[in-house]
């Protein structure tokens, strides 16, 4: 039997349950009185990993009993197999990324508030804007979102760590280990000090007192804006009373 007869086809399909490639022969080598085929195919991807290189060796052998014979010696050495990267670095990333971006759009978004209370407490613009209970929906919503993400089956018992169900400093530390965590505390903080420095305001305009110093306070360090409030309050009907009596 010739060898073109059971070499006839110049390609040999192989039927796999994966998409269909087709191999090649390459170039024959002789080798020990044995004729090699190579049959190489290129990366392709099985069951989402990706195989770097497959090839095998096509074998001819030639006897005046058997005729000829071809054998396929797959070439197991050459198979790398890369698995793929997870998602988890990239959720991370993106975990990161939101959380980042709330903390900068809810800090810039309270700054205006600021800026008229301590550049034009007595403007009509400022008053409005004052009395409108929107910024701390806004705040309000995109803090439980944030509390939503960051919230774990291990957040209540962090929390509540001691046998009396009270916050220990170790818990909460390691609660706020997390970049998602801290960014929900801070527009938690920017609602607070923002509601606080209004009341200041308020309570300012009602009385004629300057609020000013005391506001800018409220902005980083609201228990001191605070303290400050009460003190210029407290200053000026001391000056008050004594400018009546005299």
């Amino acid at each position: 039997m010739a060898f073109s007869s059971c070499f006839c086809p110049s390609h040999i399909h192989l039927k796999t349950g994966y998409p269909r490639r087709v191999i090649r022969p390459g170039r024959p080598v002789e080798k020990d009185g044995q004729k090699f085929f190579s049959l190489g195919s290129n990366s392709t991807e099985l069951s989402g990993r990706q195989v770097a290189k497959l090839g095998a060796d096509l074998l001819s052998d030639w006897s005046f009993i058997g005729g000829s014979r071809i054998a396929i010696r797959p070439k197991l050495a050459r198979a790398i197999v890369y698995r793929k990267h997870s998602g988890v670095h990239a959720s991370w990333l993106s975990s990161y990324q939101l959380a980042s971006t709330a903390f900068t759009l809810g800090t810039a978004a309270v700054l205006p508030f600021y800026t008229l209370m301590v550049v034009a407490p007595k403007a009509e613009l400022t008053r409005k804007s004052m009395e409108s209970s929107i910024p701390y929906v806004v705040l309000g919503v995109l803090y439980a979102y944030l509390l939503y993400l960051s919230w774990t089956p291990d957040t209540v018992r962090l929390m509540f760590a001691s046998q009396y169900w009270l916050p220990e400093l170790p818990g909460i530390a390691k609660m706020f280990s997390s970049e998602m965590t801290l960014a929900s505390a801070w527009i938690h903080l920017l609602a607070v000090d923002l509601f606080a420095a209004r009341q200041v305001f308020h309570d300012g305009l009602e009385n004629e007192i300057e609020t000013r110093h005391s506001v800018s306070l409220c902005l980083l360090f609201c228990p001191i804006g605070i303290v400050s409030h009460v003190l210029t309050k407290a200053l000026t009907r001391s000056a008050a009373s004594t400018r009546r009596g005299t």
